[in-house]
C-alpha cells in the first residue's frame, strides 16, 4: 500500500541539507574564522564533568534570559530564546502566517522567510530592493502596508547577502503603516553596532532577532534570541517546540554573556579585515563590491560562477555562489575571515580573474548545493 501524499504546499520543496563540498577554506557560511576565547573554554572545560546532562533544560531558558535582559535593558519576559534564530522565524510564522495570510519580503534577501512562508501556506509578497544599492524601497513598503491585509514584514539588517542597513527612520515608517508584525533581523547586529532596540518601548508591533552563531562563534551549538514586547513573546511561546534550546546551549549562552568582553578583540579584527577585504577587491579590476556592515562582502565578477568553480576545485576555497539567483546576477559572496584566510582569498580570486577566459575548460554549470536547496523552491 502506498502512503498517503503530503500536503501540496510542499511538493515542490527541496530538503536542505546543507553539504558543504570538500574545501580547505569555507567562507560560505558566515562562521566566526576564531574559536571562543579562553576564558570562556576554560569555564566550560571545568565544569563539562558536573554538567546535569541527564536532566531536561529550562523550558524557557529561565536564567539565561535574565541575563540576556540585563544586558540589553529590558524584562525577562521582553525575551524568549530559540534553537538558532531558525526557530524563532519558524514560529513567527506560525503564529502570525498561514492560509488566508500574508508576509512581505524585500528581496534579495535571506531565503528561509520565503521558503517557510511557503511551507506554511501563506503568501508571499514581495518589493523588490534597489537593483544597484540594495535598498529597501521604503516608500512602496509603507504604501504596501498602509494597505492592511499584510500580516507580518521580514527586515533583515544588515540584509543578506548585500551587507545593506536599513536606516532606524525607515523601519519607523514600516511599523506606523499599519499593525503587522514587522520583523526585524538584527543576525549581524554585532558587526555593525546598529539596532532598532529602543524602537520596543513606542511600538507594540516590532521583533527584533539575534543570534549567537555569528559574532560570538557558537553556530554549531544553535542559540538565538527574539526580543518582542511581552505579549508578542507569550504569543510565540505558545506553538515553540518544547525544550527547543538544549541545557548545554543554554549554559553556553549564559558564559558567553558574562565573557562578553572577551570577544572584542576579534570583534575589531573581523570589521577590520570588512574594510582590508573591500579595499582590496574594490581595487581589483572586473570585481564590483558593495560596501558591508556584516561580517561578509557581495560582489560580482564576469563568469561569476566559473569564478566560483575555479576558486573551489583549484584552490580549495569554498564562498557562496548566488550567480544565478533572482537580482544577484554574476554575484558571490565571502565570509570575512582571519587575516590570512582571507590573504589567501584575495591572492586566489586576483589569480582566478587574469586567468583568461574562465569557460574555456568547462561549460556545465555545476550547482552550489546550498543555494540549490535554499532558493529552487523560494523563488
Amino acid at each position: 500500500m502506498t502512503v498517503r501524499p503530503p500536503r501540496r504546499a510542499i511538493k515542490e520543496l527541496q530538503a536542505y541539507d546543507g553539504a558543504i563540498p570538500s574545501s580547505d577554506l569555507v567562507m560560505a557560511a558566515n562562521e566566526s574564522p576564531f574559536t571562543l576565547p579562553e576564558p570562556l573554554l576554560a569555564r566550560l572545560e571545568s565544569g563539562m564533568r558536573d554538567f546535569a546532562y541527564r536532566c531536561y533544560p529550562d523550558p524557557l531558558a529561565t536564567d539565561l534570559r535574565k541575563k540576556l535582559a540585563e544586558q540589553n535593558g529590558v524584562a525577562p519576559e521582553n525575551i524568549l530564546l530559540g534553537n538558532g534564530g531558525d526557530e524563532l522565524l519558524l514560529d513567527t510564522l506560525l503564529a502570525w502566517g498561514g492560509p488566508g495570510r500574508s508576509v512581505l519580503v524585500f528581496p534579495p534577501t535571506f531565503s528561509m522567510y520565503g521558503i517557510y512562508a511557503h511551507t506554511l501556506e501563506t503568501q508571499v509578497v514581495k518589493i523588490p530592493r534597489d537593483s544597484g544599492s540594495f535598498a529597501l524601497d521604503v516608500d512602496a513598503a509603507a504604501a504596501r502596508l498602509s494597505q492592511g491585509d499584510v500580516d507580518l514584514c521580514f527586515v533583515d539588517t544588515p540584509n543578506n547577502p548585500s551587507g545593506t542597513l536599513t536606516r532606524e527612520e525607515d523601519i519607523v515608517r514600516l511599523l506606523e503603516a499599519s499593525d503587522a508584525l514587522i520583523f526585524v533581523d538584527e543576525a549581524y547586529f554585532e558587526f555593525s553596532g546598529v539596532t532598532v532596540l529602543p524602537l520596543l518601548e513606542r511600538f507594540d508591533n516590532l521583533v527584533i532577532l539575534r543570534t549567537f552563531s555569528k559574532a560570538f562563534s557558537l553556530a554549531g551549538l544553535r542559540l538565538g534570541y527574539a526580543l518582542a514586547r511581552p505579549e508578542v513573546i507569550a504569543t510565540l511561546t505558545k506553538v515553540r517546540m518544547p525544550y527547543s534550546v538544549n541545557a548545554f546551549s543554554q549554559w553556553a549562552g549564559e558564559l558567553v554573556v558574562e565573557e562578553r568582553s572577551a570577544f572584542e578583540p576579534a570583534l575589531r579584527l573581523i570589521r577590520s579585515e570588512r574594510e582590508r577585504l573591500y579595499s582590496a577587491l574594490d581595487a581589483l579590476g572586473g570585481v564590483q563590491v558593495w560596501p558591508s556592515q556584516a561580517n561578509y562582502l557581495l560582489f560580482r565578477v564576469a563568469e561569476a560562477h566559473e569564478v566560483w568553480r575555479r576558486l573551489l576545485d583549484d584552490d580549495g576555497i569554498y564562498v557562496r555562489d548566488f550567480s544565478s539567483a533572482p537580482g544577484l546576477t554574476d554575484c558571490l559572496r565571502v565570509t570575512v575571515g582571519s587575516p590570512e584566510q582571507n590573504g589567501r582569498f584575495l591572492q586566489a580570486l586576483a589569480d582566478r580573474m587574469g586567468s583568461g577566459t574562465l569557460l574555456s575548460a568547462h561549460d556545465k554549470r555545476v550547482p552550489d548545493p546550498i543555494l540549490s536547496a535554499k532558493e529552487a523552491a523560494h523563488e
